[in-house]
């Protein structure tokens, strides 16, 4: 006999079964779908990055200095006698040239000591006059004894006196010349005069402390800049070792003002002072820059850039592949033979244009990552990516015309 009882139990026992196969057969399937971009990055191909060669080459080795503009000559008018002054004959802030009249003096004074200086002048000479015929027929006389040698010697000692007073008489007048002279103030040097710091009417007196005005010659110009006495030293080594070659003559040097743009006008380095400031450790160079425009002003902040010689085998590093760490180091991550990324800590010396001159920590044939740095770190491998016109720029040489 047929129990169909049993019928039931055994469909719900496959169904559980299929169900418990199709869920383990899911999880297998997720855990293959999560396992499967894992396995694929770990077949990953390096990153690639644009890289720039290293190639040593000739450049000027360019230093930029803080200074300011002094004028060529100044000249501070002050009287060389006193009195009140009658009129002011220039225009403040125009240009003069040397000898022309500023102020006028009243003279008056000074126009009677002149004339009783003639006068005496001419009394001193009427006197020398009688004077030296006396002496002659003193003489003829004296064989004689028709005077005494007393007389005779007298009237020479009075004759000499008489040149002696001729001679006081005309530098005196010379002298009164002179101070009627001084009484029309002068321009002692061409150039640009300042304010006026007197006026009609008021007494001034000779050698004063305090100037009338000023005139200043602007063109050309000086500069002034202060350099550290460690970096001319380390400069002077390298002139010594071979390294740098120095430059023939005079130093050139260009201006950056302080809106940022270039002068026009290149200048020749003067001289640099005998003496270390002791409160600052710098030395002052003085350059001489032409002013025809007069943009420059004294006093105005400048930056010099010189061009001390030439490095014949200089370093310069694109500017993006170049950054700073923590403790404010320089560093530029390289790509080695191997294929590798190195981290170099660089030393530098300063830009030109956009690139940084390295001294240290580089050397020619170094593949410096220029692009893709993010995407790498120290120890990881690399490619060379094609070169992009990014990557093909910073390849270029270094253009000093650029600073």
């Amino acid at each position: 006999m047929n129990h169909t009882l049993s019928s039931p139990p055994l469909r719900s026992a496959g169904i559980l079964f299929l169900a418990c196969a199709a869920a383990l057969t899911a999880g297998c399937d997720s855990n293959k779908a999560a396992a499967g971009p894992g396995a694929a990055g770990a077949n990953r191909p390096p990153p690639q990055v644009g890289v720039y060669t290293v190639t040593p080459q000739a450049l000027p080795v360019i230093t930029e200095l803080p200074g300011r503009t002094s004028a060529y000559q100044v000249a501070e008018v002050r009287p060389q006698v006193g009195g009140i002054v009658q009129k002011r004959l220039f225009t403040e802030g125009a240009d003069v040239k040397a000898g022309t009249p500023l102020y006028q003096i009243d003279s008056a004074t000074y126009q009677a000591t002149y004339s009783a200086a003639k006068a005496a002048l001419a009394r001193a000479k009427a006197n020398l006059l009688t004077s030296g015929p006396k002496v002659a027929r003193y003489k003829e006389l004296v064989e004689i004894e028709g005077v005494s040698r007393q007389d005779y010697e007298d009237a020479i000692a009075a004759n000499a006196q008489a040149k002696a007073d001729v001679e006081s008489a005309q530098a005196s007048l010379e002298t009164a010349r002179i101070n009627v002279g001084y009484t029309r103030v002068t321009a002692p040097i061409s150039g640009r005069i300042g304010r006026s710091t007197v006026t009609p009417g008021a007494l001034v007196t000779a050698g004063q402390a305090a100037a009338m005005t000023t005139v200043q010659q602007l063109d050309p110009i000086y500069v002034d800049v202060t350099q550290s006495s460690e970096e001319m030293l380390r400069l002077k080594r390298q002139f010594e070792s071979g390294g740098v070659k120095q430059a023939n003559g005079q130093a050139k040097v260009t201006l950056k003002l302080a809106d940022g743009s270039t002068y026009a006008q290149p200048g020749k380095l003067q001289f640099a002072d005998a003496s270390v400031d002791p409160s600052t450790g710098n030395v002052t160079l003085r350059a001489l820059f032409p002013n025809p425009k007069q943009d420059l002003l004294p006093g105005m902040f400048v930056r010099a850039v010189v061009e001390n010689g030439v490095d014949e085998k200089a370093i310069a590093v694109p500017q993006q592949g170049v950054t700073r760490n923590p403790k404010g180091e320089a560093t530029a991550l390289v790509l080695n033979q191997k294929g590798i990324v190195e981290q170099r800590i660089l030393t530098t010396s300063g830009t030109l244009g956009d690139r940084w001159l390295v001294t240290s920590g580089l050397a020619g044939g170094d593949r410096v990552i220029v692009e893709g740095v993010q995407k790498v770190k120290p120890g990881a491998p690399a490619t060379v990516a094609p070169p992009t016109a990014a990557t093909t720029a910073a390849a270029k040489p270094a253009a000093p015309a650029a600073h």
